[in-house]
């Protein structure tokens, strides 16, 4: 069966119409299909969102934030069923999905409610009474990698601000979206606030990042499509927010924990088959312990050995599609070729389940500055090790990229952490293995984005400041 659009609240008929196959990347086998949607339904949808929007950024924040509570329950309601369809449309570990893509979603939306409860919508500013609008339609392209996350932080808070929203999930895992306009049907949530249109970027996303209708568009994918977004969005001068990439890295400091380090270092780099924009894939090491670490990360790289990704034991699942195992596998030839030494993993086939499109998890070592590797996103299980002389030298190497999403910091003295974190230029730092915080700001420094996700700052995102000059006296009377 071909899943349809949903539309103003109705799950539309697809029979008859072009569609788009999902393909498991366990085996290769065809497990749905979703409508291959085009401009007529993107103008369907924005207009849907439009007519929704004066009754929904009306609506008083109790209603909306009980729509969104009631999310959240639909989610925990059908975590199962959701774990089980990310895992086999994606790839992801079933125990990783149950946890960490559904989990994760779930707490999401818990800090996002927390926001809106605290928000004030109106404040006296100097002689001025301000006040916080929503910003409108929004249009929201969701990545594959952590899809039902990131419709979680996209739509949650844009339906808690006061938005209506056109949705576009990723044509590579788009039936988890699916199950969300199921659950957002089963809450009552009326009709036209959250609309989701399916198909590529050609046929939905171009025209609904141009669409004159739309008032904001948040992205998150690659830096490449997020520059042509950027440059869609300015011909109408939309409002726009940006998750790109990045190219993070680890500092271990000479006074760090060997095993914690590795460990935590590998599990950055190694969970969701490497495909998370926050992973750190660089690791500097003082040059006294490069041996050391080397070792005891070859070791503990083989608790990451790819498996069925609906096996419970599974780390590490196929990446998400034959197309990005080719991509992945591009990076480590370029990488040997340019001279970066494989300590484990590299380009010899594995299949834990026929015609998977799996990669072994890959630790390069001998990585200079010079090399592409260093500096390009490979967004797969592969992790380059460099050593440095002085702390200095370290958070210049760290400093030396594009983009600047994440990192971390390794030391048995965290004041010392502390210092050098304050010294990288990226959007968050994790402090011996701190992993990502839903209740703190999450984005990017440089090429890795503009605009800030999850709790207060992601919420406040989806909201436009108006200041009434001469009434901030009147405060009181529209409080």
């Amino acid at each position: 069966m071909v899943i349809g659009h949903d539309i103003a609240g109705i799950r539309e008929d697809a029979a008859g119409q072009a569609s788009i196959d999902v393909v498991s990347p366990a085996d290769g086998t065809v497990i749905g299909a979703v409508v291959a949607g085009g401009p007529a339904d993107v103008d369907r949808a924005v207009a849907a969102a439009a007519g929704a929007f004066g009754t929904w950024s009306t609506t008083p924040m109790s209603q909306r934030i009980a729509h969104v509570e009631a999310l959240a329950e639909g989610l925990a309601r059908h975590r199962e069923l959701l774990a089980a369809t990310l895992s086999a449309e994606m790839g992801s570990p079933i125990a990783f999905a149950r946890s960490a893509q559904v989990g994760v979603a779930i707490a999401d939306l818990a800090r996002l409610v927390e926001a809106a409860r605290a928000h004030v919508e109106r404040e006296a500013v100097s002689n001025s009474l301000v006040v916080a609008e929503p910003v409108g339609v929004v249009a929201a392209i969701t990545p594959w990698n952590f899809p039902l996350h990131q419709i979680m932080l996209k739509v949650g808070a844009a339906i808690l601000a006061g938005c209506t929203v056109v949705l576009k999930p990723s044509e590579v895992a788009p039936l988890n979206a699916a199950i969300v306009g199921d659950i957002l049907r089963e809450t009552g949530l009326p009709a036209g606030v959250v609309n989701i249109v399916h198909g590529d970027g050609a046929g939905v996303g171009s025209p609904l990042v141009a669409h004159p209708g739309v008032d904001m568009v948040t992205f998150t994918g690659s830096r490449q499509v997020g520059e042509q977004v950027a440059r869609a969005a300015a011909a109408t001068i939309k409002k726009v927010a940006l998750e790109l990439g990045g190219k993070s890295a680890a500092i271990v400091l000479d006074d760090a924990p060997l095993d914690e380090s590795v460990r935590g270092v590998l599990a950055s780099c190694f969970a969701n088959a490497g495909q998370t924009c926050a992973a750190q894939t660089r690791v500097l090491v003082p040059e006294g312990m490069r041996e050391a670490w080397e070792r005891a990360a070859v070791e503990a790289a083989a608790g990451w050995a790819p498996g069925d990704p609906r096996a419970e034991g599974t780390a590490t699942g196929p990446v998400a599609s034959a197309l990005q195992r080719e991509r992945v596998r591009s990076h480590i030839e370029t990488a040997i070729a340019e001279g970066a030494r494989v300590l484990t993993g590299g380009l010899d086939i594995v299949e834990p389940t026929a015609g998977g499109a799996y990669v072994q998890p890959t630790i390069f070592t001998d990585v200079t500055p010079d090399m592409r590797i260093f500096h390009e996103e490979v967004f797969g299980p592969v992790l380059t090790i460099t050593p440095y002389a002085t702390v200095d030298e370290a958070v210049d190497l760290a400093n030396d990229s594009v983009y600047g999403l994440s990192g971390g910091v390794w030391s048995s003295d965290p004041r010392r952490a502390l210092e050098v974190a304050l010294r990288m230029r990226t959007g968050t730092v994790g402090i011996n293995g701190a992993g990502l915080d839903v209740g703190a700001p999450f984005g990017g420094y440089k090429q890795s984005g503009v605009g800030r996700e999850c709790g207060v700052h992601g919420f406040e995102e989806f909201l436009e400041l108006k200041s009434v000059m001469g009434a901030a006296a009147l405060l009181d009377d529209h409080s």
